[in-house]
């Protein structure tokens, strides 16, 4: 049997402790309760994300509870992660059916990274944005970091920076520097360099470069921003650099980055590419 895998999301969380509780409890189980205790807690979460058991346990606390919006996202999830897009969403979608609130954001995420569905995304973040105001985040991330990044992969970039500048401006504001996210930087140095704005986008870079020394993909686009403005030697210096510090694991590290390529994320390709132009 494989063992059972963490799911690194809220509802698992919330889950986990309601059994905790239960099982503490003297209280009998409510039904629904029942049910996640039978069918996920000691069921699909016994086994892994991607195994047939999974998918059966959920369908069976489906068919008994099928209101329950958690059921529909633990079943979409693990689709998402096969690159099952369209299977996935038929899921997903009941999951925001019957809890709007929590799961459209989830879902717009997962049409920005996942399925690359960016207009769609667009359109589920800015209800998402009416329903829970702009403080909330999703992944870590606040829902104008994810706005930017997909009109940066629509090649709208005025759009990209005015949302990417809100997500920082929001994050200074409430919480300090310190906690700007270094990706947040990063896209907008990306989205200032694809402006052919270079010395700026290069000042970006190193605000993300303090924060993430060895980040690999922020000094390969330091080093094409140094060659457009003719800073031959900075430019092979900063590729040398990209090029050890990405052999060595350093690039973009979110938790996803394991089941999908982030937008202009690099690889060992695009490296000698760049060393042969």
């Amino acid at each position: 049997m494989f063992k059972k895998m963490s799911i690194a999301i809220t509802v698992t969380i919330a889950f986990l402790s309601c059994s905790g509780q239960m099982s503490n409890s003297s209280k009998p189980m409510s039904y629904e309760d029942s049910v996640i205790d039978k069918y996920l807690v000691n069921g699909a979460w016994q086994h892994s994300i991607f195994s047939p058991e999974w998918g059966a346990y959920i369908d069976s606390a489906i068919a008994l509870t099928p209101r329950n919006a958690a059921l529909w996202q633990q079943r979409a999830m693990p689709l998402f992660k096969q690159r099952k897009y369209e299977l996935g969403m038929k899921y997903l979608d009941n999951a925001v059916l019957y809890d709007r609130k929590r799961y459209l954001p989830y879902r717009a995420f997962i049409k920005c990274i996942f399925a690359k569905t960016y207009r769609s995304a667009i359109e589920d973040f800015k209800q998402a944005k009416q329903i829970n105001g702009n403080t909330v985040t999703e992944m870590d991330h606040t829902y104008d970091f994810y706005l930017g990044l997909c009109y940066l992969q629509l090649n709208e970039f005025d759009n990209a920076q005015c949302y990417l500048d809100s997500s920082i401006s929001s994050r200074q504001k409430q919480l300090g520097e310190d906690w700007v996210h270094h990706l947040d930087l990063f896209y907008l140095g990306i989205t200032l360099y694809e402006k052919k704005e270079y010395t700026k986008c290069l000042q970006v870079f190193q605000k993300v470069l303090n924060k993430y020394k060895q980040f690999s993909d922020a000094k390969y686009y330091s080093a094409l921003a140094n060659m457009r403005l003719g800073r031959v030697i900075e430019f092979a210096r900063l590729m040398s650099e990209a090029r050890g510090d990405l052999k060595k694991g350093y690039t973009i590290n979110e938790d996803n980055s394991f089941y999908e390529v982030y937008p202009y994320q690099i690889n060992k390709y695009m490296l000698e590419v760049a060393n042969s132009d």
